[in-house]
This record gives C-alpha cells, sequence and structure tokens, in this order.
C-alpha cells in the first residue's frame, strides 16, 4: 500500500519552498492538521508523509521488520513528487527520519521537533529484534482525552486529534534507533526546535550534537505541544517561516 500524503495548499502561491512533514513513531500523518493550517494561512505548501503502516485503520500491513530506511525511502518518494527540493521537517522519530533524508541532498533544509537524535557509529550489542508495538510503550495507555499525562499542555481537542492519531510501530525501526543511525553530516541547514516542558527531549539532549545547527525552543511545549498545541504553534510558525524565507 502507498503511503498517504495529506496535501494543504495555500490560497495563494508563494516563493517559499514547500515543506513536507514526517510524523513521529507509534502514531499518522494526522497530527499534523495545525500545523497545515498555519502553514497554508503564512503562504506555505505542506505535505504530510504518511509513513508505511501508519493508518490508524490499517490492522493488516505487516511491520514487523519494517526499517528506518524503510521509512526514509516513503519520505524521500514524498519529496520526489515536488517540484523543487522541500524542506523537509520531523518531530520525533521523523526528526531523525527527516534529517536521513536530507542527508543524501535531497531536502534544501531540514528542521527537527525534538528528533531522536542520530549516531557516529553503530552499537553493534544492541539487538535488532522483529515485532511491533504501540504507543502505551510511551505512556499513553488511556484513550479518554482527559486522562493524558503525557499530554499536559494540549486542550481536549488536540488531545483528540493525537489519540485519534495512534497506531502500532516497528520493533525493528525502534531498536535500529537504539543502536544508532549514522548521520556525519548534512549538506543543508538545520533547526532544531525544543519544548520548555519536553522532559524527555529537552535542549540539553543535543548538547553534544556535532552536526551544525540552529535552535529554538517553545517556552510551555511539551513533546506532544510542539506538534500538536495551538498556543505552541503560534509564536513558533511564524519563527519557522521566517527561517525558512532566509535560506536564500
Amino acid at each position: 500500500m502507498t503511503p498517504p500524503i495529506i496535501e494543504v495548499l495555500p490560497a495563494e502561491p508563494t516563493e517559499a519552498p514547500p515543506v513536507v512533514l514526517v510524523h513521529g513513531a507509534a502514531n499518522s500523518a494526522s497530527v499534523w492538521t495545525y500545523w497545515q493550517q498555519q502553514l497554508a494561512d503564512a503562504g506555505i505548501a505542506s505535505y504530510a508523509a504518511g509513513l508505511r503502516g501508519h493508518d490508524p485503520g490499517d490492522a493488516t500491513t505487516d511491520l514487523g521488520g519494517t526499517s528506518m530506511h524503510d521509512y526514509a525511502d516513503d519520505v524521500r518518494a514524498a519529496s520526489a513528487a515536488l517540484n523543487e527540493r522541500p524542506v523537509v521537517m520531523g518531530w520525533s522519530m521523523g526528526g531523525l527520519i527527516a534529517m536521513m533524508v536530507a542527508a543524501t541532498g535531497e531536502a534544501s533544509a531540514c528542521v527537527g521537533l525534538a528528533p531522536s537524535t542520530p549516531a557516529r557509529r553503530i552499537e553493534d550489542s544492541v539487538e535488532i529484534r522483529r515485532g511491533e508495538y504501540d504507543a502505551t510503550e510511551y505512556g499513553i495507555t488511556s484513550h479518554d482525552p482527559a486522562d493524558q499525562p503525557a499530554m499536559p499542555d494540549l486542550d481536549i481537542d488536540e488531545r483528540e486529534i493525537a489519540l485519534a492519531s495512534l497506531c502500532r510501530e516497528s520493533r525493528r525501526a525502534s531498536d535500529e534507533r537504539k543502536a544508532g543511525i549514522v548521520i556525519e553530516s548534512l549538506p543543508c541547514p538545520l533547526l532544531i526546535v525544543t519544548g520548555g516542558q519536553d522532559r524527555q527531549w529537552s535542549r540539553s539532549r543535543y548538547d553534544g550534537l556535532w552536526l551544525d545547527a540552529d535552535y529554538a525552543e517553545v517556552e510551555g511545549a511539551s513533546h506532544w505541544g510542539l506538534v500538536l498545541s495551538r498556543r505552541a504553534l503560534d509564536p513558533l510558525v511564524p519563527r519557522l517561516c521566517d527561517w525558512i524565507r532566509k535560506l536564500d
């Protein structure tokens, strides 16, 4: 099955490059709902790439052997359909996938929202297993929007979008991230955005990163808030758009 792409275009075309959006682990392209609306309002076209097997209604695709490189291939296919090299932007696991795509020269710029970090070498002692898991591994154990401690800054509507986006994930891809996805350098600008309320992927998590990058922090944003909190996006999207437009 070809992974879906959610396309949202601005009312009037602009000279800004399009943005390809890459979701995180155990969720799907619908997490970009508010991002796509705000990017369109700012005059930037966006394409939310669904990774294989990440349609919440798909119970048949076997994700057990799916690799991080398979996911990067999905994003490359979405990018190749465009008329110009896009800005590739990813959240969490998707941020690392965005870097993998950018490392091969297929992006004009790369943005990571609290991205999983790359490595300089592979840790051979990590076992790469086959299998699947779900969002309970990330602390989401209830489908009640009012009971979501992992989403402290999301309102009920935002939490409902988050919960509707949840799906299965590849154990192999998770183990590959633990073993290390090697990225030595990027041939394009990189922006890393962190949330002030994100305890797992705070700004300090990237202190040892060897890749040249610009940094921005959103005060009060949790990990989920970076992708779905409209209060976080209100100041963040204009900052991102300014960064994109200054690339030339």
